[in-house]
């Protein structure tokens, strides 16, 4: 994940005005010669262009770093962690065991969607068509396919995922209602109002534009449907505050540039986004304290021999992120970030 989106901003040159007083005269009495009226513009709309045309360079660019990323990282994690690439859900100040790990990923996956609400025993209000937004290798679809016998569809950046996931639902007779394509969730492969549950685990936190991000989850969201959305967040700020500390920010980065992260918001920017879009029900929590033990797992993991061969045959992006997981865990420590939950439902 290591590619950071960044602000570019360009000075207008300044330019030297000469006119003369009898032009002045024929130009008529202003407090801003017409010529700076004219030429202003015309330098604005290049620096706006190179702005813009930066601007969408950098988000190619993280695009691709993600996908690389994916593309050499999942196999390693499939060998040691299973199909669920997300953290689990633990009872807060109980020491996991090893065994607990995969279990906490099912929990997880339980707890967000008794969280929103989402209904099991009434057949009529299951949820029969599912996006996965951010798929991995279709862990979580195939669960809710099976869970509701539902139709899923995922979407990941990654072509090896999107390929491993296909190739786990046929292994799982799940082909006919689990599919899988390589798309940006940013811009979904989807009309309007398909879906039923919007899911969305551990993906935010690699969208560079979050407004645009949930857009789409509420664009694809049929009327009534609920959106889940798990995700990487800084802390909330203090009334008194228009940023993070300095201190703060740098270590953020550095997590940025190991995992292809674009900029981190906290869940009051999602809830915001979320009012803006007219969504309701809106719901969120920190799960920060139940998902403690879970990068101390993942380094453990990593330590073992079949996790440090493995790694070493994964490629540079993937041991990156081997080596920046103590940042993940400094960031927990200091309550910088923070794991939440944000749920909503479409009227």
């Amino acid at each position: 994940m290591a590619a950071r989106l960044h602000r570019h901003a360009s000075e207008l040159p300044s330019l030297p005005l000469r006119l003369s007083a009898s032009r002045i005269r024929l130009l008529g009495a202003t407090n801003r010669p017409p010529s700076a009226l004219r030429l202003r513009p015309k330098s604005c709309r290049p620096a706006r262009v190179m702005a813009a045309a930066a601007s969408a360079t950098a988000e190619e660019g993280l695009k691709k770093g993600i996908a690389e990323f994916y593309d050499q990282s999942s196999g390693l994690w499939e060998d040691i962690w299973g199909d669920h690439m997300h953290h689990g859900f633990y009872d807060r100040g109980v020491t996991a065991s090893i065994d607990d790990h995969r279990a906490a990923q099912i929990r997880m996956i339980e707890e967000a969607l008794r969280f929103a609400g989402v209904s099991e025993d009434d057949p009529s209000k299951k949820p029969k068509k599912v996006v996965d937004v951010g798929c991995g290798i279709g862990g979580s679809s195939r669960y809710l396919a099976k869970k509701y016998e539902a139709q899923c569809q995922g979407i990941t950046l990654s072509p090896v995922q999107a390929q491993r996931a296909h190739n786990l639902a046929v292994v799982e007779g799940l082909a006919d209602r689990v599919t899988f394509q390589v798309a940006d969730a940013l811009e979904q492969p989807f009309s309007d109002g398909q879906f039923s549950l919007v899911w969305s685990m551990e993906s935010g936190e690699h969208m560079p534009d979050k407004k645009k991000f949930v857009g789409e989850l509420a664009r694809v969201a049929a009327p009534g449907a609920t959106i889940i959305i798990v995700t990487w967040c800084h802390r909330d700020l203090l009334p008194s505050e228009d940023s993070l500390l300095p201190e703060e920010l740098n270590l953020l980065n550095r997590i940025c540039d190991a995992y292809y992260l674009p900029s981190w918001c906290s869940a009051a920017d999602y809830i915001e986004i979320a009012q803006s879009l007219s969504l309701e029900n809106i719901k969120t929590a920190d799960w920060s304290e139940n998902v403690a033990p879970f990068w101390p797992a993942v380094i453990r993991s990593a330590l073992t021999w079949q996790g440090f061969t493995s790694l070493l045959q994964s490629g540079w992006k993937a041991i990156k992120g081997a080596l920046a997981m103590p940042l993940m865990i400094e960031g927990y420590n200091k309550k910088l970030i923070k794991f939440a939950i944000i749920t909503c439902r479409k009227p």
